[in-house]
Parts: C-alpha cells; structure tokens; sequence
C-alpha cells in the first residue's frame, strides 16, 4: 500500500525548520511532498539543500489550504494520501498503525491520529484532539477538546468511528477523496476537512480515529485565533457546510444560527474584539451571497444521512458548564 504525505507551505521556513527532519526521520519508505503555496521566503531552497529527497511541487500562488492541495493530488499517485501541517511533529512509527487500519477495513475510508499540543505535550491540541464531532446546529467539537477547552490526554480516548478528522493530519484513501472531488475551494482555508468528511459520512465512508498514532501540533501558524479573517472564515465556512450536508430542517438551523452568531458577536464586543464581531457580520454576508450555489449543492446532492450527536454543544458548555466530552453523556 503505497502513503504519500503531503506537507502545505507557505512562508513557513522556520516551521520546516523545525519539524521537517521529525517527518523525514520517522517516515521510512514513503514518499513526502512539499506543495509550495509560492512562498516568498526561503522555504523551498531550504527543503532542496537540506532534504533533497522531498518532492516539491511549487504553486504559481498563494491558493490556500483547500485549492493547494486539491491541484497537488493531481501530481501524485499513491494509495492514501496523507494530509500534514507544516507545524507538526511526527512520532516513531506514526504510520504503520495507519497503514494497518487501512489494510484490515477496506470501509474505513479517513484515519486521524491522536492530534497532542506541541506547547503543552500533556494536553490534546485544540485542531482535532482524539477526533471530531459536530452537533445538530453544525458546531464542531472533539474528544479532548470542547471550544476553547482542552483535556489532558489520560489514554481516556480509544479507537473508534468519529464525524471528522483534522485537516492538520489527517489520512484517506486516493480513490476516495478523488471520488468526492477533493476539497471544496469556497472554503479556502478552515473547515474544509470537516465539510469534506461530512460528505465522506453522506455516501457511506467512515472516518475513524486512533490512538496508536500520535503527533504534536503547534496550530495557529496559518492565521492567529486573533486574526479577524479567521473569525470571518470559520463562521462563514461553517454556514457554508450546515448548508451543503445536514439532513435537518435547513432554514430551522439558519435561523438558530443567526441567534447564536450573534450572541457571539455580542461577546466579542464585550471582550473589546469589535473587529471579530464585524467579522462575523461579513461571515453572513457572504454566506447569503453565495447561497444559490451551495444550495444548488444540496439539491443536486441529496443523499444526506442522519446521524447521532448533541443538539447543542453551545448549551451543554455554556448553560451546563459541560468541559469535557467524557461528561456529555451526563447531560
């Protein structure tokens, strides 16, 4: 079974730096690619005289997370694709568990591994943690990991079937997310991953987590939680996905979500973030203004399954105080 990891760059020297060797080191016998997003730093002369084993497929612009990786695949045949931050480091024998999940369930079609903070190596790191779920209002949330909440990783977390994996590392099959056309470049960058899994679950692929592969995240290095433009993309991405997958009553969760959001706005001002709350503004704004075509999406693409989560995350963490996703079911 051939793995191909494929590492997005764009301006991250100093990340390759420091957490290419552990990928070179701890990744025998597959192939590494470094899709570069035309960097305008040193990043690709640096991977060429220092690692001159990688393969590098240089971009002609900055495309983003979605579209970079969507025009490298195009260049790669593998079998599974790895997708890896450029800001995470890899641990001894992090595939081989991967590649045997692979090989012993031909239905599993998208593997996480455990997602650990590379500041904090005791707790799980906020982009996946021990893998994904999202509620029935399409707020997403983790094993290890309710909104700004993180866990301490106790081994409480096992093997199992999950709603999403993090798009900081994440592995699927080539023919899969071939079939399901790659990820949706309206995005751009955050949230891809989830809506791409969503529709992974729609047509009967399973996305699964384990714990016998682990690797550490910094996060954050693409846009800071305090850009704007993040607020601005994970809100308006978020709404994007809702519209693309759910199987629940559409306009019901718009307007809920309209509530909510804007109770989010009203916290941001109040944490004197008024720029994030203005952002979430433009988050609604644009969403409206692309609604034809993701609706058009969800007619042409019908097959939407239910599935089993919380109604609402928002109210268990907020109202009930609920941290933790082990506490969830007391709720």
């Amino acid at each position: 079974m051939k793995l191909s990891v494929i590492i997005l760059n764009w301006n991250g020297e100093n990340l390759l730096k420091r957490y290419l060797p552990s990928v070179v080191k701890f990744t025998n016998n597959f192939d590494i690619y470094l899709v570069d997003n035309n960097s305008e730093d040193n990043s690709i002369i640096f991977t060429k005289n220092n690692f001159p084993n990688i393969n590098i497929i240089k971009l002609s612009k900055n495309y983003g997370y979605a579209e970079g990786y969507n025009i490298a695949i195009k260049q790669i045949e593998s079998d599974i694709y790895c997708f890896l931050n450029s800001d995470v480091r890899v641990t001894e024998n992090w595939t081989k568990p991967i590649i045997k999940i692979f090989k012993n369930n031909p239905s599993i079609t998208i593997i996480q591994p455990k997602i650990l903070d590379e500041k904090k190596p005791e707790k799980f790191e906020y982009s996946g943690a021990a893998g994904g779920f999202i509620d029935k209002l399409g707020y997403p949330y983790c094993r290890g990991r309710i909104f700004n909440t993180t866990e301490i990783d106790k081994n409480q977390y096992h093997d199992r079937e999950i709603f999403w994996a993090s798009g900081a590392c994440f592995f699927v099959r080539s023919k899969n997310f071939k079939d399901l056309g790659g990820f949706d470049t309206n995005f751009f960058a955050h949230m891809e991953e989830i809506d791409f899994c969503w529709r992974n679950y729609n047509h009967g692929g399973i996305t699964y987590y384990t714990n016998s592969s682990k690797v550490y995240h910094l996060g954050g290095q693409s846009l800071k939680s305090s850009n704007p433009k993040k607020t601005f993309l994970n809100f308006r991405n978020n709404l994007l996905t809702i519209t693309k997958n759910t199987p629940n009553p559409l306009l019901l969760i718009i307007i809920c979500r309209l509530f909510l959001d804007g109770l989010a706005g009203i916290k941001f001002l109040l944490e004197g973030k008024p720029n994030h709350m203005l952002s979430i503004l433009r988050a609604h704004q644009s969403y409206y203004k692309n609604l034809f075509l993701v609706l058009k999406f969800r007619y042409n693409n019908k097959t939407r399954k239910m599935y089993n989560s919380e109604f609402s995350i928002v109210l268990k963490y907020y109202v009930f105080r609920v941290k933790s996703f082990v506490n969830l079911i007391k709720h």
